[in-house]
């Protein structure tokens, strides 16, 4: 398994989560490692991105409740979750991808995150 997420669970709204996707070391390395989530019916959407030096974009949805970090020594990231909202809801998939002629991009199982009361 080169990505490996997990963390997602049931938390009431207003709660916190914290996501984590260790990968590969040679992903990990050479990748922008982000977040993405996905509900029923809709198209996969970024929710935060880290980039190899630290580079961070975050969806307007989450900008100041999402927190992403990469542990650099441990070949993982993270996603901070506060201020849950139940339109938070929805699958959470880590991915890392790096372009080299071509875009190369990998993928980890989804992570179920409900918020509901």
């Amino acid at each position: 398994v080169q990505l490996q997420a997990s963390g997602g669970g049931l938390v009431q709204p207003g709660g916190s989560l914290t996501l984590s996707c260790a990968a590969s070391r040679s992903i990990f390395s050479a990748s922008t490692m982000g977040w993405y989530r996905q509900v029923p019916g809709k198209q996969r959407e970024l929710v935060a991105s880290i980039a190899r030096f630290g580079e961070i974009n975050y969806a307007d949805a989450v900008k100041g409740r999402f927190t992403i970090s990469r542990d650099n020594a441990k070949y993982t990231i993270y996603l901070q979750m506060n201020s849950l909202k139940p339109e938070d809801t929805a699958v959470y998939y880590c991915k890392g991808w790096y372009t080299l002629g071509r875009t190369y991009d990998f993928w980890g199982r989804g992570t179920q995150v409900t918020v509901s009361s």
